[in-house]
């Protein structure tokens, strides 16, 4: 919808979106990366950028300290008798490697054909900043229509450690009716979505030893255990021939998908040529049995997310390294436990390891998967809200990612989640050359703003 298609209510033409933009560039110039020890005062930077904005907007804000990078807690609760809606975040950042692969420095926020390139962009500054904006752009308009709560943490991106003490300990201070998080995909460019499940996530380090020091490949080939050529039979055997892990009790328990659910993701526009093209590929494997969208959204995964072990340099060096490893990401469907699944392949490695090696999994973080009831009063507000701004009625999906503090909104603060994404996968959150359109931050700051006047009827 542009500013010439008004519909009565519309908000479109109250959008400064010269000063939006501007705003969010100062907060993605900030490199809060929650991974790397360096950025720890970027973290705090970003944390303070966003509690004095949300202070000029007349919320009561600060920033908490959490025992690792701080969180911003703000409140407006000026609408007695009104909803109290929270609206959850992020503002760190994956680590911009590999450097060399973007086209433009990544905390140099730069538009090229209508997207704003920039760590962080899409992965969650820019659909959280949405959502101070989208406020901002109700208050041009009177009193707001709801009590507005925001939580804004600097952890998602390393497994939110902090966040589940912080919650418990702020548990009444954070209480909502609704609790609202964009930091995800749609489905599509013109498709609004609500998303209605996330999968869980268990993710784990394979470290494999061999000999006591790096060996003469000469002299020591073909009789001294190959830690790297170990870790491949490893990764090779955690997976079988029709797509399926093989690690024993992976699949007991989890939920199978409907029929209702199996045909309404058939009816989406999904096309998997274009799909496989997106991303540069000749063929999409999977799981034997069921759809591309059925995997992505419905059926748990195993993949290799890093590899290391022996040379890495210029040129060659004979050596046979003494030990190598790898990360490994398991995401999760509704019936799965991260915990458990942990367990499973700590104790399946080393039943499949080669004579000669040790080896040892370590857990590195995870999170549940969850559902929710995509008939509440809070999912028909959302839908009315996106119709607003799209002029057509959502559709619903899960999404193959994973946000471990999901599952901990529901079990403290007992409170319904709603997902109201506003980016792509496109976008290419986690990434080089992450980016955001233009024209989807706009859309997320009318879809913010709708969404709490829809909450407030």
């Amino acid at each position: 919808m542009t500013s010439t298609d008004l519909t009565p209510g519309d908000l479109s033409s109250a959008l400064n979106r010269e000063q939006a933009e501007a705003e969010l560039f100062e907060l993605l110039r900030i490199p809060s990366v929650s991974a790397d020890p360096s950025h720890k005062e970027d973290l705090v930077r970003a944390a303070e950028f966003l509690r004095v904005k949300l202070e000029s907007l007349g919320f009561t804000a600060r920033v908490d300290e959490t025992g690792g990078h701080p969180a911003v807690y703000a409140e407006h609760l000026k609408a007695p008798g009104k909803p109290t809606v929270l609206l959850y975040g992020h503002y760190d950042v994956q680590p911009e490697a590999p450097l060399e692969e973007w086209v433009t420095p990544p905390f140099e926020p730069t538009v090229r054909d209508g997207r704003i390139y920039a760590r962080g962009s899409t992965d969650d500054k820019g659909q959280a900043y949405a959502h101070v904006r989208g406020v901002e752009l109700l208050q041009t308009q009177g009193e707001l229509p709801v009590n507005i709560k925001f939580l804004l943490e600097g952890e998602e991106e390393i497994g939110s450690p902090s966040i589940v003490p912080y919650l418990q300990a702020h548990r009444e201070e954070l209480q909502a009716d609704v609790i609202v998080i964009s930091d995800g995909s749609r489905f599509a460019a013109d498709v609004p979505t609500i998303t209605y499940g996330v999968r869980g996530l268990s993710y784990v380090e394979i470290h494999v030893q061999g000999a006591n020091r790096d060996l003469h490949s000469g002299s020591y080939g073909g009789a001294a255990p190959n830690p790297i050529n170990a870790l491949c039979e490893i990764i090779a055997r955690l997976k079988d021939d029709h797509g399926r892990v093989t690690i024993p009790g992976f699949y007991d328990g989890i939920e199978e998908l409907t029929g209702e659910e199996r045909e309404m993701w058939a009816s989406l526009p999904q096309d998997d040529d274009a799909f496989a093209q997106s991303i540069g590929v000749s063929a999409l494997p999977g799981e034997d049995g069921y759809s591309v969208l059925e995997r992505l959204w419905g059926r748990p995964t195993l993949d290799v997310n890093g590899i290391w072990g022996g040379y890495q340099g210029e040129g060659s060096k004979t050596v046979i390294a003494a030990k190598a490893g790898a990360k490994v990401s398991m995401r999760l469907v509704p019936g799965q436990d991260p915990d458990r699944i942990t367990r499973l392949i700590q104790e399946y490695v080393p039943t499949i390891a080669p004579a000669g090696v040790t080896v040892e999994v370590r857990a590195l973080h995870g999170g549940q998967p969850i559902k929710f009831d995509t008939s509440s009063t809070y999912v028909k507000a959302a839908d009315r809200a996106l119709e607003r701004v799209y002029g057509k009625p959502a559709v619903f999906a899960r999404t193959g990612g994973s946000i471990p503090i999901v599952a901990s909104f529901a079990e403290i603060l007992k409170s319904p989640v709603l997902f109201v994404d506003m980016g792509l996968n496109e976008d290419a959150p986690h990434s080089p050359n992450e980016s955001f359109a233009l024209a989807d931050y706009h859309n997320g700051i009318l879809t913010s703003a709708y969404l709490l006047e829809e909450l407030g009827k």
